[in-house]
């Protein structure tokens, strides 16, 4: 695989009929693109289909919010609004959209354009797409620049959720209201257009001239090149096909590179809160884990500190809460309420319950390292007999979500990253009612108690409740808390800005901060 320049002269419009594309006039000369390996998988290109990390950090480049985070921030700031604010209560949230702004198909981006934007993520409610995280909205009014969002309750957090690539805003001249665009050019008002895509294989990347928001610096052109594992990224990385390798490499290479082994490799690390969870699906009592005697056994009988050695290499660190350390709220619920790796302890859990033995489960998993932990948690629920797990390995992401959540598997691993930096992104998302895990867990307390947290403008009075929250959470069982990650990021030693693409919560992939040194 070669690295393929963009050839486009100023003022050129080309036709790319491979792609169905038809590139927008650009005023730079053509240059070499930054080439950016991953891992991580694209949903769909249409926002109202993906929610994941892989497809967010793609939107959060081609499509503008009305608000945005800075790196490391933890309140957002205008980004295609001019102003926006709550109106008296906590129900009510206005913002005045720029009146300067445009889609790379030369249509302005208005308020009307907002509301169709957030109307069809409702309306569509795409299994894959981001509707639970606008569960608490009610409707939405434009008036002239003015767009105004009706919330069903108090929610204090409503706007660092539009600020997440979930509130996106498309042409309503392009994306149908009633579902996703099929056509395979997607226009946006980004810092960058969508110039090529070859799906599951490539996206081409250059700056939008256009472009007006809270991004001052124009970045380089970037050349995505998507694998379907870390092993396929390494291998890339060493053939030098690529110039940055993000959520890519193996556990065994990261390791290496942190102790210095690979001097023609820049490491940025960071202490991330992306949590791995093991989901059980907790539908009717005639599914093996649908009595939460099972699902306790299950706590008691995953060994984390072996997974983050021998699976992972130390590259990542046990995790016992719903909420990963480093975010307000976080405790150790599970291992307070279960001891960890104990066979002789699950099965008198089981017993007591009058449980059959073994109790058998499917257990659903991705390729790659993903299927070298589902194998080791295989053999650490199967001790002393008590489970009998099969495996069942998914290498398409879509079809992986789509049989997750169509409660296939008895159980499955997730990743999840933050949406943004609270932490009613891990709450409300994965335990609430409608939650995205669809593993039929529900709880009254937990939702009154998560209506409680969104009524506080000053966050720290929300974080009882959500300790609170945890410890029903590791009551019920409807997951259990693996490890949590570190971020790394690794260019070569002539790529600036690699640091700058390391989670920081707010989901935001900030391309344009890559460059090469002169």
């Amino acid at each position: 695989m070669k690295r393929r320049s963009l050839g486009i002269a100023a003022g050129a419009c080309v036709l790319l009929a491979a792609c169905g594309y038809r590139l927008l006039p650009l005023t730079t000369a053509a240059e070499e693109p930054l080439v950016v390996g991953t891992a991580n998988s694209l949903t769909h290109l249409d926002p109202a289909g993906g929610y994941d990390s892989g497809s967010w950090a793609l939107y959060s480049n081609i499509y503008q919010s009305l608000l945005t985070f800075d790196p490391g921030a933890t309140v957002p700031r205008p980004d295609a609004a001019e102003s926006c604010g709550f109106t008296g209560l906590l129900t009510t949230y206005r913002c005045k959209v720029r009146d300067d702004l445009t889609f790379s198909n030369g249509h302005p981006v208005t308020a009307a354009a907002v509301k169709h934007s957030f109307d069809r993520v409702l309306e569509i409610r795409d299994p894959l797409g981001p509707a639970p995280l606008f569960a608490n909205l009610r409707s939405v009014e434009a008036n002239g620049p003015f767009v105004t969002f009706h919330l069903a309750t108090a929610d204090a957090t409503w706007p660092s959720k539009i600020a997440t690539p979930a509130g996106s805003i498309v042409d309503p001249a392009e994306f149908p209201r009633d579902g996703l665009r099929t056509r395979r050019t997607f226009p946006g008002s980004g810092p960058y257009l969508l110039t090529s895509y070859e799906k599951g294989v490539r996206v081409g990347l250059v700056p939008n001239p256009a472009y007006k928001g809270a991004v001052a610096k124009e970045g380089k052109p970037v050349e995505i090149r998507y694998y379907p594992t870390s092993q396929e990224v390494e291998k890339a990385w060493n053939a030098r096909e690529i110039d940055v390798a993000h959520a890519g490499l193996t556990s065994a290479t990261l390791a290496s590179l942190e102790n210095g082994g690979d001097p023609d490799a820049r490491l940025s690390v960071g202490e991330s809160t992306v949590g791995r969870y093991l989901v059980l699906n907790t539908r009717p009592a005639h599914r093996p884990l649908g009595r939460v005697a099972a699902r306790g056994a299950v706590a008691a009988l995953v060994d984390r500190g072996r997974l983050a050695e021998a699976v992972f290499k130390d590259t990542v660190s046990p995790l016992y809460s719903l909420v990963p350390r480093g975010v307000p709220g976080h405790g150790t619920d599970f291992y307070d309420v279960y001891p960890e790796s104990d066979p002789e302890w699950a099965a008198r859990r089981l017993r007591d319950a009058g449980v059959s033995t073994p109790v058998r489960v499917t257990l659903g998993h991705q390729v790659g390292s993903a299927a070298v932990e589902a194998r080791a948690l295989k053999a650490q629920l199967e001790r002393k007999g008590l489970f009998q797990v099969e495996l069942v390995e998914e290498p398409d992401w879509v079809r992986y979500q789509e049989r997750y959540k169509s409660g296939e598997f008895d159980a499955y691993v997730l990743q999840w990253s933050p949406d943004f930096p609270d932490p009613d992104t891990f709450v409300q998302p994965l335990v609430g009612s409608g939650n995205t895990l669809h593993n039929g867990y529900a709880s009254a307390e937990i939702d009154r108690s998560i209506e409680a947290t969104q009524r506080f403008v000053d966050r720290d009075r929300s974080v009882e409740s959500f300790r609170a929250i945890q410890r029903v959470v590791a009551k019920d069982v409807p997951l259990v808390p693996l490890w949590q990650k570190k971020t790394y990021v690794v260019t070569r030693p002539a790529v600036t800005g690699g640091h700058y693409l390391v989670a920081d919560d707010s989901g935001v992939w900030r391309l344009w901060e890559l460059g090469r040194q002169r």
